[in-house]
């Protein structure tokens, strides 16, 4: 695996699940959160927490979907984007918190196994570099998470 490819892992893997210098990262942002909280909304028509969750699955299933050059339809939800999660029950909570777990491992997964010399390619889809989608994910995450942090302090 060469430097570039190293580098953007360690990106990724500190915007999602490991220790890093900025604070909380986006699974350390939901961890012990409970149903009720996951689901509050702050007003009417705004995203909640687990809404979130959705969100940064999906895109992190966008991103894995063009680097492999797969074609949509494969995420366990309809739609795209944002996805309605009312309040519902703990085990739906929970699914879709393994949801983003499973979607990253696998979007980590392809990352790994791409050939250095496509980093500076279009992705797929996208009107952008590989390298520029693989970051802007990383990025992502990061914006959410504080995202989450944010909503979990406007509730107590």
């Amino acid at each position: 695996m060469n430097d570039a490819l190293r580098l953007l892992l360690s990106l990724i893997d500190e915007a999602y699940d490991r220790r890093s210098w900025h604070g909380t990262n986006l699974r350390g942002s939901i961890r012990g959160l409970t149903t009720r909280e996951a689901s509050w909304r702050p007003a009417k028509g705004r995203h909640n927490i687990w809404e979130v969750v959705v969100h940064a699955a999906y895109w992190k299933y966008t991103v894995r979907r063009r680097l492999l050059g797969e074609k949509r339809g494969s995420f366990p939800h309809k739609g795209s984007n944002w996805f309605v999660r009312p309040s519902a029950s703990a085990e739906a909570w929970k699914e879709d918190c393994a949801l983003l777990s499973a979607v990253h491992r696998s979007m980590r997964d392809a990352i790994a196994a791409l050939p250095p010399d496509l980093l500076e390619r279009k992705a797929a889809g996208s009107t952008v570099t590989n390298d520029f989608l693989i970051r802007g994910i990383a990025a992502h995450d990061l914006y959410h998470a504080g995202q989450i942090q944010l909503l979990k302090r406007l509730q107590r």
